[in-house]
């Protein structure tokens, strides 16, 4: 049952499982193990809709590139699936077979341990049963890019989708307006004892549970781990280890224009590295979008005063002279972006500040940073592309100087896709998770979401971050009926 915690806040002595965050890992969890007979919390601390108060605990400072941090991210139920574009690409067996060109290792767990979740993951967000991720176009001609592959959700908003399910789900307890503020860790048992909740007027209250999950997005997950005083005096969390550390995001770059040579059509075209050329060029994997604009691109409420300019530069041939608030292209423009990896690095990161919000929590500053090896990445995604474009006959591209000449300041827009901030390890010196989720040092703090991943590729992260959760699910389901004494 949904209740609001504001309102009402009749907690249960105990249960067997508290999930901390309502988006699709956390959604999809708490349904998992209601359904298989555990008696499960959800607590969101947002409310059904979208409110300025709430939206309010994401504000965070940037000492890094600007990964616009509070505004892509929603903070209410269902998450930032509420605004999700859909797209769905999955990971492939490279992604966990090859390391990192980085001093920090890859994955400790083979491709098999998700792929056989990867039909669930496409029912979950209303992809038919058997349906092939499919390409838009032919590849090019060299053995550097082939054709993307991907599918597109309708997409899943998990609030109205499961709205049903979580108010109906026997079992399982579902609280709004309900913010985790402190974990409290017992040191001597190894265990999380309980969730400190509050409402927004402070008062507080324990959940107990025998299991935790904390699925509240990979800044979030890290703040409440770094906020936790006692997870932090027990040394378990240290506050100069690699929690919080090794943000990672998709970077949109742009590549630079392109003119398509008469004949080649309009259509926009698709591409993604293969695994020849990560091997190659010992860089990360990319996917790279080539449009020829049909129209002016405008935004906002001065949407008609640009639409005036921007035509009017055009005409004129000043479009490159003007600098507007927000960079527009010329009709008959060939555009170039990109989804491009970021890999591992242990200066991207989140870390707290001495301010406290509302709450009493630590707020966070976000530091986004690139590394040399991803301006190596872009250098050499952006060189090929434009040696296949002309030895193809495709037309002409007009690489951005930033592009090949690493010592210039890159133009770099995020894509909302935070990972890695408490990543996946075979060890602590490597990571925060274990391979089955569980954060190192405790026997039933666990971590769901693209936080764990311990590379992000260049696959949108919702389908994937769906398949881990259903395996931790599967694991989870096992162990508290190992721990009851049932046979598994």
């Amino acid at each position: 049952m949904i209740k609001d915690y504001e309102v009402e806040k009749t907690l249960r002595k105990a249960y067997d499982v508290c999930i901390i965050g309502a988006g699709p890992a956390g959604i999809t969890l708490a349904l998992r193990l209601a359904e298989a007979g555990w008696r499960v919390v959800l607590l969101e601390g947002g409310g059904h809709e979208y409110s300025p108060r709430s939206q309010a605990f994401y504000r965070c400072t940037s000492t890094g590139l600007e990964l616009y941090a509070e505004e892509t991210r929603l903070r209410y139920l269902g998450g930032t699936s509420n605004h999700w574009a859909g797209r769905c690409r999955p990971f492939t067996v490279s992604d966990f077979a090859n390391a990192p060109p980085v001093d920090l290792p890859g994955w400790p767990i083979p491709y098999g341990e998700i792929e056989r979740y990867l039909p669930a993951a496409m029912d979950i967000v209303d992809l038919p049963q058997g349906a092939e991720f499919r390409t838009v176009n032919a590849g090019l001609g060299g053995d550097e890019f082939d054709a993307d592959r991907f599918l597109l959700s309708p997409p899943t908003r998990f609030a109205q989708k499961y709205a049903k399910a979580l108010d109906e789900t026997a079992g399982l307890d579902v609280f709004i307006n309900c913010n985790c503020v402190d974990l409290d860790f017992d040191e001597a048992a190894g265990q999380l004892k309980a969730a400190v909740v509050s409402d927004y007027a402070r008062n507080r209250q324990r959940v107990v549970a025998s299991t935790f999950i904390l699925a509240t997005g990979a800044i979030e997950n890290a703040r409440q781990l770094l906020n936790s005083t006692t997870l932090v005096g027990a040394g378990v969390i240290k506050k100069d280890g690699l929690t919080g550390c090794c943000l990672m995001e998709h970077l949109n770059v742009d590549m630079g224009t392109f003119i398509l040579k008469d004949g080649q059509g309009t259509e926009p075209r698709q591409y993604y590295t293969t695994d020849t050329f990560v091997s190659e060029y010992r860089a990360g994997k990319g996917n790279v979008s080539t449009t020829v604009l049909t129209d002016v691109q405008t935004y906002g409420r001065t949407a008609e005063v640009k639409h005036f300019l921007e035509n009017l530069a055009c005409e004129m041939g000043l479009a490159s002279k003007i600098d507007f608030v927000a960079k527009f292209s010329c009709p008959g423009d060939g555009v170039i972006s990109t989804m491009i990896e970021q890999f591992p690095n242990a200066h991207s990161r989140i870390s707290l500040l001495d301010e406290k919000d509302e709450l009493g929590v630590s707020k966070v500053n976000v530091n986004w940073a690139l590394s040399a090896t991803d301006r190596h990445t872009i250098k050499c995604i952006g060189s090929e592309l434009a040696k296949q474009f002309a030895e193809m006959g495709l037309g002409f591209v007009k690489l951005n100087d930033y592009v090949y000449d690493t010592d210039l300041a890159l133009k770099v827009q995020p894509h909302a896709h935070h990972m890695g901030t408490t990543r996946m390890a075979a060890s602590p010196e490597f990571g925060v998770v274990d391979s089955d989720c569980k954060v190192f040092g405790t026997d039933n703090l666990y971590v769901a979401g693209s936080s764990i991943f311990a590379t992000g590729g260049a696959s949108n992260p919702t389908m994937p971050l769906l398949q881990f959760a259903l395996r931790l699910a599967d694991h989870l389901d096992a162990r508290l009926k190992a721990a009851r004494g049932e046979r598994v």
